[in-house]
């Protein structure tokens, strides 16, 4: 195997740049320009039919899922979505249903879940994946809280707030009290191929906190275009998505894009060394 330099966190601190929460309604167009990236779509790989699990950010459904939910089945996989209705952020029972649910996909179907989470639904997705390892063939978040620091969450205030007035007094540290967020808190990583996927351009989770330190013959980090409520329904996204569920399962690699995928990448994404720390 061919030496790799280690995954790391971006070097990025504090909130996210004022203007890109501003922005963050650009999250229309995101949806409005996804026609214009069919092609993109198209040449993305199919899938071998395993299940995939999707589970959506705070204050979402399963109806925020639905670009993701039906891009995946065109290309193959048995996907599902939690079932647990709005995300309101950390509750009990998502602490026993989710596990619940990923043994259930895989007794049923015989074959290891894929789970994708966006925002708070990425940090659940590591939740439901610790008691069920056996069970779960990879991770993909999409913008989410993975990486806690000591200070605590650096999302802008307001959305702090929201947390706390809809899920827990305590805010976003709410769920990393839990006993499940040990290994957030200490960084230490599962032994899963893990895909974060996030943005520069994030105004609702700063590039630090959503990203991981890790091992790269199983973590990754990887530079995506766009706001945080538009990454569900980004062309990009959904095509480097796919990319990484169709990785041969046991046989894993790090995300290396080709064809079609590889020229949009570089010219929105990819330039620089997005997984090394750098000020944003």
């Amino acid at each position: 195997m061919p030496n790799r330099r280690p995954v790391v966190r971006h070097g990025h601190v504090g909130r996210p740049r004022a203007l890109h929460s501003l922005l963050e309604p650009r999250a229309l167009l995101e949806i409005a320009l996804l026609p214009a990236l069919l092609p993109l779509l198209a040449e993305a790989p199919r899938g071998d039919g395993h299940p995939v699990l999707l589970m959506p950010g705070f204050m979402a459904d399963e109806k925020s899922l639905i670009a993701l939910k039906l891009f995946l089945q065109r290309k193959g996989y048995d996907v599902h979505t939690w079932g647990l209705g709005r995300n309101l952020g950390f509750r009990s029972k998502h602490a026993s249903a989710l596990p619940q649910k990923i043994r259930y996909l895989h007794h049923i179907t015989g074959r290891k879940v894929s789970l994708v989470g966006w925002s708070l639904g990425g940090v659940f997705s590591l939740y439901g994946a610790q008691n069920t390892l056996e069970c779960v063939r990879s991770i993909i978040t999409l913008g989410s809280p993975v990486s806690v620091d000591a200070a605590g969450s650096q999302s802008p205030p307001a959305i702090r707030a929201l947390y706390r007035i809809v899920s827990h007094r305590l805010g976003p540290a709410a769920h990393v009290m839990q006993p499940r967020a040990k290994t957030l808190r200490e960084h230490r990583r599962l032994a899963i191929p893990t895909s974060c996927l996030y943005s520069l351009g994030d105004g609702v989770v700063p590039p630090q906190e959503a990203t991981i330190d890790g091992d790269p013959a199983l973590h990754e980090n990887i530079r995506v275009p766009g706001s945080h409520l538009g990454l569900g329904f980004n062309g990009i996204v959904l095509a480097i998505v796919a990319d990484r569920l169709a990785q041969a399962e046991g046989a894993w690699q790090p995300f290396a894009p080709r064809g079609l995928l590889a020229r949009v990448w570089r010219v929105t994404a990819g330039r620089g060394k997005p997984d090394l720390p750098s000020v944003a």
